[in-house]
C-alpha cells in the first residue's frame, strides 16, 4: 500500500521544475508589476508571457530531440552550430534561389539530420565518446554556416518563411505550436511503442543491449539523427524571427540551455530515464527566469550566476539522495 501511494517517478521529476515555475510565477505577480499584461492587438496576443513561450519554444523543440539522445547515454554538443547552418541554408534559398517554402523547410531538416548522422557515426562506428565527437561539429559548424552566408548577415522578405515565427494561430505563436505538436508526437512515439523501452534500455547498458539482440548503433544513429533534425527546425524557427541569417550568433550557447532544460525536467545525463514533459516543462522554466532577471535589470553579464543557482538548487532537488530521503519521510508519516 505504501508503495502504491508514492509519486510516480515520471510525475516527481516533472514536479520540481513546475514547482520551481510555479515559485518564480508567485514572485513575478508580487514584484514584477506588468508582468502578466497581455493584450490582443491584429488578432495576435502580445505580452511578457506570450514572448517566454515564443523564446522558449527555440530551446523545446531542440530539447526534444535533445532529451532522446541523452536517454542513450550521450550528448549533443553542436546544436547550436546546427541551429545556424539550417538557418543559413533556408535564408539562402529563400533569397537566392527563390524556393517555394516547403523546400526551405525540407532542406533545413535535411541539414539538421545529416549533421545528426554525422554526430551519430562518430559515436556509434568509430566509438568516440560523444562529448569529443560532437564537440567537432560544434566548432567547425559555426565555420560551415559562415561559409554559406560568405561571413555575411542575409536578411530575407519570403513570405511564408518570414511568417512561421511571427504569426499566430488560435492566439499562440506557431512556434509553440510546433513545440508542443513535436512533444506530443516524439511522446507518444516512445511511450506508446518499443522505441522509448530501446532507448532507455541502451542508456543503461547498451553492451546487455547487444547481447540481448537490440541494435543498440542503430538506436543511437536514429537520436542523433533526430536531434539534429530537431535543431534544423530550430533553426528555421530562429531565422524566420529575426528575418535573417546570422552565422555568429544564431544558437550562440543554445546547447547549454537545451542540456539544462533536459536534466532539469528529470532526464538522467548518465542514460537510462528521460522524460519529454519534463524538458518541456524545463525549457519554459529557463527562459520564465532569463525574462525575470532581465525585467529587473539585472546585467547580461551577470544573469548566468542566479541562473546557475536556480538550475542547481533544482537539479540537487531532483538528485536520487534527495528523493530518498523525501520518500522515506512520506512513508514514515503514514501509517
Amino acid at each position: 500500500m505504501t508503495s502504491f501511494l508514492r509519486p510516480r517517478p515520471a510525475l516527481t521529476s516533472l514536479a520540481w521544475p513546475l514547482a520551481a515555475l510555479a515559485l518564480l510565477v508567485l514572485f513575478n505577480l508580487l514584484f514584477t508589476p506588468g508582468f502578466f499584461n497581455i493584450e490582443l492587438r491584429d488578432a495576435r496576443l502580445f505580452g511578457t508571457p506570450i514572448d517566454i513561450l515564443n523564446h522558449a519554444s527555440k530551446v523545446a523543440i531542440v530539447a526534444v530531440g535533445m532529451t532522446l539522445v541523452i536517454a542513450t547515454g550521450g550528448v549533443d554538443l553542436s546544436v547550436g552550430a546546427v541551429v545556424a547552418i539550417a538557418g543559413a541554408i533556408a535564408a539562402m534559398l529563400a533569397t537566392r534561389t527563390q524556393a517555394p517554402f516547403p523546400l526551405v523547410v525540407l532542406a533545413a531538416l535535411a541539414a539538421g539530420g545529416v549533421a545528426g548522422l554525422c554526430n551519430g557515426v562518430l559515436v556509434t562506428r568509430l566509438r568516440l565518446q560523444p562529448i569529443v565527437a560532437t564537440l567537432v561539429l560544434m566548432v567547425a559548424g559555426r565555420g560551415v554556416a559562415q561559409l554559406i552566408t560568405d561571413g555575411l548577415i542575409i536578411t530575407f522578405e519570403h513570405r511564408e518563411l518570414s511568417s512561421l515565427a511571427n504569426t499566430s494561430f488560435a492566439l499562440l505563436p506557431i512556434p509553440a505550436w510546433i513545440a508542443i505538436a513535436l512533444a506530443l508526437a516524439t511522446g507518444l512515439l516512445t511511450r506508446r511503442t518499443a522505441a522509448g523501452m530501446f532507448l532507455e534500455a541502451v542508456g543503461d547498458n547498451d553492451r546487455a543491449c547487444r547481447y540481448a539482440g537490440v541494435n543498440d548503433r542503430a538506436i543511437k544513429l536514429a537520436a542523433y539523427a533526430f536531434c539534429g533534425g530537431c535543431a534544423g527546425l530550430a533553426g528555421l524557427v530562429e531565422c524566420s524571427y529575426i528575418k535573417a541569417a546570422d552565422a555568429n550568433n544564431a544558437g550562440l550557447f543554445l546547447e547549454l540551455d537545451v542540456i539544462l532544460a533536459v536534466v532539469i525536467g528529470g532526464t538522467s545525463l548518465s542514460g537510462g530515464r528521460f522524460s519529454i514533459s519534463g524538458s518541456l516543462a524545463g525549457a519554459v522554466l529557463i527562459q520564465t527566469l532569463t525574462k525575470t532577471m532581465y525585467m529587473h535589470d539585472v546585467s547580461a553579464d551577470v544573469a548566468p550566476l542566479p541562473k546557475a543557482i536556480a538550475v542547481l538548487a533544482v537539479c540537487v532537488l531532483q538528485s536520487p539522495v534527495v528523493k530518498d530521503r523525501v520518500s522515506a519521510a512520506f512513508s514514515r508519516g503514514r501509517p
